[in-house]
């Protein structure tokens, strides 16, 4: 189960937030945010050693995107094809309202059931992909303020980890972005990213730890400039491996 929390601010210098956690198996192997993909130079994402894909990424057009197994859906299925070739499709577009258009004609039973965020700095879309032959990617714009997925639906508190801690996003503070962000301006959010406290089960942890060998094995704080107030912006990726220090990727 992972997290994606999105401030989603219209018309500002830095309408878009995200900050979130990569919940896996810790024996998965996986590569840091790069360009790996020959065919997909335009794309800075980590990758999955397993499948291919990825989790998460950004476009040289400023579009981001997340995929998120949905409740019971926790790893591969030999008969279906890997959710990480999802947000490489996402990334394959100029902005997210042609990327959401595109990936609803996604068949979703060819796939585990997925959420998936898309966003750029004028929009941002939730899709939700589940299994079954008469499934259909639907999608939802996201409104303004700021909005919390897990494995369940968008901002549903009935998922332990939402109900402990969107309100403790929603009122802590916002980063501070200025012209020159700088690393400093997420120590609120960074701070809730690693928050390891069970309220009840261990899902309702930002940050987990389980015997299993499963948990969070990254963390991720991304903003998306305004590109008409400042179209020379790129968007910033701070990244780290759960528990360790942050390091800004090359975009």
């Amino acid at each position: 189960m992972c997290t994606v929390v999105v401030a989603y601010r219209p018309g500002h210098d830095w309408p878009i937030l995200v900050a979130a956690n990569r919940d896996e198996m810790k024996d998965r192997p996986w590569l840091p945010p790069a360009r790996h993909w020959a065919d997909r130079k335009q794309v800075v994402a980590g990758r999955d050693e397993w499948a291919g894909g990825t989790w998460m990424g950004i476009n040289d057009d400023g579009v981001f995107a997340a995929i998120l197994n949905r409740r019971g859906s926790l790893g591969p299925d030999a008969e279906k094809r890997s959710r990480g070739e999802i947000v490489l499709e996402a990334l394959d577009h100029e902005t997210a309202e042609a990327s959401a258009q595109a990936l609803q004609n996604l068949d979703p039973s060819a796939y585990r059931s997925f959420n998936l965020i898309i966003a750029d700095f004028e929009q941002a879309f939730w899709l939700k992909g589940d299994e079954g032959e008469c499934a259909a990617v639907l999608a939802q714009k996201l409104e303004p303020g700021i909005s919390m997925i897990t494995h369940a639906d968008l901002n549903d508190r009935q998922s332990a980890r939402i109900g402990h801690h969107l309100d403790r996003f929603q009122f802590a503070p916002l980063p501070d972005l200025g012209t020159e962000p700088v690393f400093e301006d997420w120590f609120t959010w960074s701070t809730l990213l690693s928050d390891k406290k069970r309220y009840s089960d261990f899902t309702s942890a930002m940050n987990i730890e389980t015997e299993s060998g499963f948990g969070t094995v990254s963390h991720s704080l991304v903003s998306l400039p305004n590109l008409i107030n400042a179209p020379e912006r790129k968007p910033i990726w701070h990244f780290a491996e759960a528990n360790q220090e942050y390091s800004q990727v090359q975009l």
